[in-house]
Formats: C-alpha cells, sequence, structure tokens
C-alpha cells in the first residue's frame, strides 16, 4: 500500500501549524503566571508592611494594583507604595 505525498505534506504541514500554535500560546501563559506569581509576591510584601506599620499606625491598602506594582517592579515598589501612601 502506497502513501500519497500529498497526505504526507499536508500531515507535516498540520504538525507544524499545531507546534506554532502551541509555541504561541505557551510564550503569553508564561508571562501571566510569572505577572500572577509577582502580584502574590507583592500582596504578601504589602501584608508584611502592613503588619510592621500597624505598631506605627501605619496601612496600605493591599488591592490587585498595588500588588502588582510590588510584585512587578520588586523592593523599589514596595517603597513607592509606601511613599505614595504617605503623601496621600
Amino acid at each position: 500500500m502506497q502513501i500519497p505525498w500529498e497526505l504526507v505534506l499536508s500531515f507535516a504541514i498540520g504538525l507544524a501549524l499545531l507546534c506554532l500554535i502551541g509555541y504561541l500560546l505557551l510564550v503569553p501563559m508564561r508571562f501571566m503566571w510569572r505577572l500572577l506569581a509577582g502580584g502574590v509576591m507583592g500582596a504578601l510584601a504589602l501584608g508584611m508592611v502592613n503588619l510592621l506599620g500597624g505598631l506605627l499606625g501605619f496601612h496600605v491598602a493591599i488591592n490587585p494594583f498595588t500588588a502588582m506594582a510590588v510584585g512587578f517592579l520588586g523592593l523599589p515598589g514596595a517603597a513607592l507604595v509606601v511613599a505614595l501612601q504617605l503623601l496621600i
């Protein structure tokens, strides 16, 4: 039994397209997971700021924007959120 070359070619093209679509979906998902992990870590850092700031009567609101700012920017982001809270 002979397999037609058109069938082999269409199978190869379909497999290549499937790999391309998988790669295009994987890259944004990796970015989203990193952003989500940064947001969780930012919320934890703001929680620690609130625990330590509670002794001084200082409180920073924990919402998705402040958590993402701290998670994305790290320690400078935490300092930025604290400075903005002191100015407002």
